[in-house]
């Protein structure tokens, strides 16, 4: 069953604070009702912890957003020593095509070897899906990282599929699925360093403010300029015009110094996909210009 309803559970720390911003509360119950899609956001003010949750409890697909968690793993390796960023992995020629890939544009034939951290850039910076799927190779697959999330106490979060396992069959998408929340946990952890030392989390969050990711989200109304450290994911439109997934997430520096994490996972809806990109830089925009005071 769709959501639809605005506001449908929200913790008492999330009533609490939306009571406080009744025009952020106006603003974001427009965004999630103008159209069908089943919209899921949460925020939360990295210096005082005040949160807000709408729509927390359904499981949204999250595509390529799952990459932050896959990298943090990596990168977890990479401090405990048992992988070295600079260690190279070959590559054959077994690059898929058929998918959002720029290393396979660049390295049509395969045959060449990368570096772990070349890989990590790839797949954040450039959400690359090849290099996305040789790191889970390098992990021993999507469980062993899913393992690994629960284990940092994430546990609205399914880690199942890899982005191959994905495009292969349309609902496969669904088993990596998330709680907004739960996106905010792992977002306000590479914040703190607290899953990841300080020297991994920055480069993580390097990756993620200096990339490609679409700027129609998240940033998409902010003022030029401003700082978002972002991942999106998008899914593909079946032939009945439904689109499963279009998402961002992200911590955006705001003028006052503060720092404001963000998840809005808009899914399963007929509308074009510029609709849902517009409806999440409304929410950003509206949450930006409503903590920035």
């Amino acid at each position: 069953m769709k959501i639809t309803k605005f506001l449908l559970v929200l913790s008492a720390m999330s009533y609490k604070s939306i009571a406080q911003h009744p025009q952020l509360q106006k603003q974001l119950q427009t965004c999630v009702t103008c159209h069908s899609a089943i919209t899921g956001i949460s925020l939360k003010l990295l210096e005082t912890k005040e949160a807000i949750n709408i729509n927390n409890i359904h499981k949204y697909p999250m595509q390529s957003t799952y990459k932050v968690p896959l990298a943090m793993y990596i990168l977890d390796g990479v401090d405990k020593g048992a992988i070295k960023l600079e260690q190279k992995i070959h590559i054959t020629n077994e690059l898929r095509r058929n998918t959002w890939s720029p290393l396979a544009e660049k390295y049509p034939k395969g045959n060449v070897d990368l570096t772990v951290r070349e890989l990590l850039e790839y797949m954040v910076s450039a959400s690359d899906n090849n290099a996305c799927d040789i790191l889970f190779k390098l992990a021993k697959g999507p469980k062993v990282v899913n393992d690994y999330i629960h284990k940092l106490g994430i546990k609205d979060m399914n880690i199942a599929a890899t982005e191959a396992q994905m495009g292969a069959k349309w609902d496969m998408q669904y088993t990596n699925w998330v709680n907004p929340s739960a996106m905010i946990q792992v977002l306000e952890g590479l914040y703190n360093h607290k899953y990841i030392s300080e020297k991994s989390s920055a480069l993580l969050l390097q990756w993620m403010t200096n990339s490609a990711n679409s700027d129609k989200r998240i940033k998409g109304l902010l003022p030029k300029g401003t700082e978002v450290a972002h991942k999106t994911g998008t899914s593909g439109t079946d032939k009945k015009g439904l689109t499963a997934a279009v998402n961002d997430i992200g911590i955006i520096t705001l003028p006052n110094g503060k720092h404001l994490a963000i998840a809005v996972f808009v899914s399963d809806f007929n509308d074009k996909p510029e609709v849902a990109e517009k409806t999440i830089a409304d929410i950003a925009k509206a949450a930006y210009d409503e903590y920035d005071k």
